[in-house]
């Protein structure tokens, strides 16, 4: 077969096949533009279907319905008919009764600049595949080392999924850092050493490792030692406070009790802005415990590192500057679209282990002749550019208009704790005075009719079940979706109740209303 006529048969397959079209290329944005059109009208339509936060289905009745939408779209309908079935199937964190987590309204600007992503398609993992986009994460990444106090000359980082795989990252890091120098071993080629007989590595330098983190660290963190070969049971919870804080003291008995045990501290974990309250451990304090015990100090910043985007919420975050590593996330406090997580270390030569070469993504000729790669920065291979989402709202808002943002959000959870506070039937979390929001969330619980007053705690069983099943009938109702969680400890009494306040348009009175509908579930359920 010529070359002509195979030309021609591969244009005959594809004649009679819809939605062929690629969005890349000089015809691109004119493939795109119907589209785009088509699926802006479906969000409409969803959303107006939606009516609220979410939409009003029990979750069996929700699966059916899109179950049977899937089924039946076909052909050029698809688009149109799945988006508004996602749309209306979406809990929408735009809405001002959707509060649950930390789950932001992605701005539309970062929307817009996804869009391009989506379809230019470049993958951070070679140079000849994000040329623009290579260049544009190191500049973010210098930026945002500047921003936590970092160097920006002997800092490096780059983006990553979320949370999770930062604290995976850090906790590698410090892993092959110091169980390396404390084994004289390079861990990332031998693997862990093994256990032996009396519990220490087989090593005079050695001993089985510990991370140490708050009892209200997030759970990334024990996934991860679990990945990591150092089994679950390596961290170690540190007390915290009423306020969920992880106590100076405890942290430092804690690492007292490693060294008589033969113990070796690897990492310190410290939460700034836990996912219940916000909370901020004594980053400071941390960074000179570490540093006493030779410990890497990871702070997870996930959630409260938004917080350096505001002039007045900054200084909580005094400390950071001195962490080994960091973990932030600007698909929380920065308004971007998942995923746009961030993770850096102080000095770049801590990054020796992940360091790897690929023949055919960076050979070491192409890297001598002037053309970078990210990919011995990243645990992983294919990586969209997140950055680019990022870099267009900084520039598009600037750190004074994102940390607005920061503010307006911080104001309203403290207006919405003061009104629990003030309201009967709720009671906010935290010791009088103390109960403030620290960042955008707070905890709370509705207290049933016959345990108010002197006999709230009388039957802490009871107030649990209301609490939790007032959510569910929000849920159910499509009236408001709002976060539950526990608090630490054993025993009946912790269920309480979270608002997560990420939408900087989102008035007092708007938050009122969640709480009045929070109450009135409340009473539907105690006369269930």
């Amino acid at each position: 077969m010529t070359t002509e006529a195979l030309g021609a048969a591969v244009e005959e397959l594809l004649r009679p096949v819809i939605g062929t079209a690629l969005s890349g290329g000089a015809g691109g944005a004119a493939a795109l533009e119907p589209l785009v059109r088509e699926v802006l009208g479906a969000l409409a339509e969803g959303a107006a279907r939606r009516g609220g936060p979410v939409a009003a289905a029990s979750p069996a009745d929700l699966a059916e319905g899109v179950a049977d939408t899937f089924g039946a779209a076909r052909g050029t309908e698809a688009l149109g008919r799945l988006t508004e079935l996602l749309a209306h199937g979406s809990a929408d964190p735009a809405d001002p009764a959707c509060a649950a987590h930390l789950h932001c309204p992605p701005l539309a600007v970062a929307v817009a600049a996804d869009l391009a992503v989506s379809a230019l398609n470049p993958s951070q993992d070679s140079w000849d595949q994000a040329p623009a986009a290579t260049v544009l994460e190191t500049l973010l990444l210098e930026e945002m080392a500047g921003l936590v106090g970092y160097d920006p000359a002997e800092a490096a980082g780059v983006l990553t999924s979320g949370g999770t795989e930062s604290n995976l990252m850090g906790l590698m890091l410090a892993r092959d850092r110091v169980l390396g120098a404390a084994t004289g071993r390079q861990i990332e080629l031998t693997g862990v050493p093994r256990a032996g007989a009396g519990g220490s590595l087989g090593s005079a330098a050695g001993a089985r490792p510990r991370i140490l983190a708050s009892a209200a660290a997030h759970f990334s963190v024990q996934r991860a030692a679990a990945l990591l070969g150092l089994g679950e049971d390596a961290v170690i919870p540190v007390a915290v406070d009423s306020q969920l804080r992880m106590k100076t003291g405890a942290l430092t008995a804690a690492l007292e009790r490693c060294v008589e045990r033969g113990q070796l501290p690897v990492a310190i974990v410290a939460t700034a802005g836990t996912t219940d309250t916000g909370a901020i451990d004594p980053l400071r304090e941390c960074a000179e415990l570490a540093a006493r015990y030779g410990a890497w100090l990871h702070v997870d910043a996930a959630y409260g590192g938004g917080a350096l985007l505001s002039d007045r919420l900054a200084p909580l975050l005094d400390g950071i500057e001195l962490a080994d590593s960091v973990s932030l996330d600007w698909h929380k406090l920065g308004w971007q679209p998942a995923a746009a997580g961030i993770f850096l270390v102080r000095k770049s030569e801590t990054y020796a282990s992940l360091a790897r070469r690929a023949v055919y993504l960076n050979p070491a000729d192409d890297e001598e002749a002037g053309y970078p790669s990210l990919l011995g920065l990243s645990l992983r291979t294919t990586r969209r550019a997140d950055a680019f989402k990022i870099a267009v709202t900084l520039r598009t808002l600037g750190r004074e208009g994102l940390g607005r943002l920061v503010d307006a959000c911080h104001e309203l959870a403290v207006a919405g704790a003061r009104a629990v506070a003030a309201h009967p039937r709720l009671e906010l979390h935290g010791e009088a005075g103390a109960g403030e929001p620290v960042l955008t969330a707070f905890l709370f619980r509705y207290v049933p009719g016959a345990l108010a007053g002197a006999a709230a705690d009388a039957d802490a069983v009871r107030a649990d079940e209301v609490n939790a099943a007032l959510r569910r009938r929000l849920l159910r109702e499509g009236g408001a979706v709002v976060g539950r969680t526990e608090l630490p400890g054993e025993g009946p009494g912790r269920v309480r109740l979270k608002l997560t306040l990420l939408n900087p348009h989102t008035t007092v009175r708007e938050v009122e209303r969640l709480l009045d509908a929070v109450v009135a579930a409340g009473t539907a359920e105690e006369g269930a």
